[in-house]
Order: structure tokens, then C-alpha cells, then sequence
């Protein structure tokens, strides 16, 4: 069995002709919201996946394996309901509201929410006067605002697993730079 345990987020920094060439694994979003499990690579290679935990797979992140080799994660099409409102967004950002509140995986499109089928959750949404049509679509619900994957592509940092908050550090979102740093002597949990 081929091990990975590491994982480059939306490939960042590798060559296309390197993306093209590696092996693929397709794997639904309950697989890849977990750090440790098992797949079968295009290439028909076994491969045990063992992340740090918390870390969550999206399709388009590379997994690397212990040998080198390069794995490229496609989010699998499952079974999801599309919900959307006629006119206004207000419908839409009530219905994350109140989604967010029962804790539900969300995924926000323009113009959609995306969740995983739940009939209960479907009527409600309907009787906010929402549509709600289930389809087979790749699901990539928010990771959280505490997530430490999204925190580091917000900041344009591709290998989380090496970033360090213990230096201070300067970069530009949009044209509004600045910088932070952590407490060297203190734990920051950004899961």
C-alpha cells in the first residue's frame, strides 16, 4: 500500500505537465472530510491516506505520496439538494442562516446553497419559499471560519502543514497589505 501523508492544497506551485501525468482518485465528500482512510488511485494502487487530523481534502489538492508520486483528488458527484430563491438573495442568506445554525454542511454558490439530502431540511426550506431540486453534483461545503486550510488559501499560503505563526508575516490581500504573527509561546488552533 502506497501511504500519503501530505497534501499540496489546489496543487499550488506544480507544473501542469506534473498534474497531467499523475495518478487520480475520485472520492465523495464523506471521505474526504476525514484525515485517515483508504482509496484506489487511477493507477490502481492501494493508498492509505494519514493527514493531520482535522485536515479536510477538496477536489483539486494533491496528495503526495511517501514514494513521490502525485495523486490528484476529484470530488466525486453525489447526491445533493440545489437550493434556490426567485429575485431576491434574502431568501437564500436566511436559509444559510438558519442551516448554519443546525450546523449543517453548506456549500455557497453564486446564486445556490448546496447540501447534503435531508427531507426535513428540504420541506423547511420549501416552506420558506425556496426551491429545493436534488441533483448529483461534487459537494465542497465551508470548512468553517476557523478552518486552518481555508485560513491559509485565504492568505495564499499552499502547504498549510508548513506554515508557521510563530514568525510574524507580511502579505497582500487585494492590495491591503499587512502583516501578523502569534505568540511563539502560545497554541493557536485555527481547526
Amino acid at each position: 500500500m502506497l501511504i500519503a501523508n501530505k497534501l499540496i492544497a489546489g496543487g499550488t506551485g506544480l507544473a501542469a505537465v506534473l498534474l497531467r501525468r499523475a495518478a487520480t482518485v475520485e472520492l465523495d465528500w464523506d471521505t474526504r472530510q476525514k484525515s485517515r482512510f483508504e482509496a484506489v488511485d487511477s493507477q490502481s494502487r492501494r493508498v492509505g491516506v494519514f493527514l493531520a487530523r482535522g485536515r479536510i481534502v477538496r477536489g483539486g489538492d494533491v496528495l503526495v505520496g511517501e514514494d513521490g508520486s502525485l495523486i490528484v483528488v476529484t470530488a466525486l458527484p453525489q447526491a445533493v439538494l440545489v437550493v434556490t430563491a426567485e429575485g431576491s438573495p434574502l431568501g437564500l442568506l436566511r436559509a444559510a442562516y438558519h442551516l448554519g445554525n443546525r450546523h449543517v454542511p453548506l456549500e455557497v454558490k453564486p446564486g445556490a446553497l448546496q447540501l447534503e439530502p435531508d427531507h426535513v431540511l428540504a420541506e423547511m426550506l420549501r416552506r420558506m419559499g425556496l426551491h429545493v431540486e436534488e441533483a448529483m453534483a461534487a459537494f465542497e461545503p465551508e470548512a468553517g471560519a476557523y478552518d486552518a486550510a481555508s485560513m491559509a488559501r485565504e492568505h495564499g499560503h499552499a502547504k498549510v502543514d508548513e506554515h508557521d505563526h510563530a514568525k510574524a508575516h507580511d502579505h497582500d490581500h487585494e492590495g491591503q497589505a499587512h502583516g501578523h504573527g502569534h505568540d511563539p509561546h502560545r497554541a493557536y488552533d485555527h481547526s
